[in-house]
């Protein structure tokens, strides 16, 4: 199960932002702080979006930068935080382990992944090529297929995107200790329609 609520604009230049909380599954501990969706931070039809990508998660001081696609099985970071930049193609995600939500990607979309939670590509990769990179200190990461405790992982220094002034500092500065779970039955999950926007 899974909450959205929206962040307003921060800077002018800034798109609406989403966090995305996960309880707790059976496969996978999720975390108490929310995924962060960032909506077309960079024009869809812009040329050089690996650079910028890139780019800026260095001037950032993220680290580890890679180029690739996501794994279509579900996996998740103990040990390190994670950015997901879209910069070719489109990808359908699955978030929160294999009782997650899913979520669909464009080029110019970007995503912020806690330790933790679970995630795994769908279908075909769509011409996909995404640029990931994680928080200082955090690059030499491990890859987990299931767990149960949820990490606690030292918090970034700055947005990778926006620097120390951006998003992720101010929805991640207060950490929840525990989310609830919910006390509803879990019903089958339905693709989350979030059009307009990662292993």
């Amino acid at each position: 199960m899974h909450t959205i609520e929206s962040m307003h604009r921060l800077e002018p230049n800034m798109r609406r932002i989403r966090k995305i909380y996960f309880d707790r599954e059976s496969d996978v501990p999720n975390s108490t702080l929310p995924v962060l969706l960032y909506r077309s931070v960079l024009p869809l039809h812009a040329a050089g979006k690996s650079s910028a990508f890139r780019e800026r998660f260095k001037g950032t001081g993220w680290t580890g930068i890679w180029t690739d696609t996501i794994y279509d099985y579900t996996h998740f970071h103990s040990n390190a935080h994670q950015v997901l930049g879209i910069a070719e193609g489109k990808v359908t995600l699955r978030l929160g382990g294999d009782r997650g939500s899913i979520f669909r990607l464009k080029a110019g979309d970007m995503l912020v992944i806690p330790a933790g939670v679970g995630h795994r590509r769908l279908g075909g990769e769509n011409g996909l090529k995404v640029i990931g990179a994680y928080p200082r200190g955090q690059s030499h990461y491990d890859m987990k297929r299931r767990g149960r405790a949820i990490p606690i992982v030292d918090l970034p220094s700055a947005d990778p995107l926006y620097g120390a002034g951006g998003p992720l500092i101010k929805a991640w500065q207060a950490r929840p200790a525990t989310r609830r779970r919910s006390m509803h039955p879990q019903r089958p999950l339905q693709p989350a329609a979030l059009s307009a926007f990662g292993t």
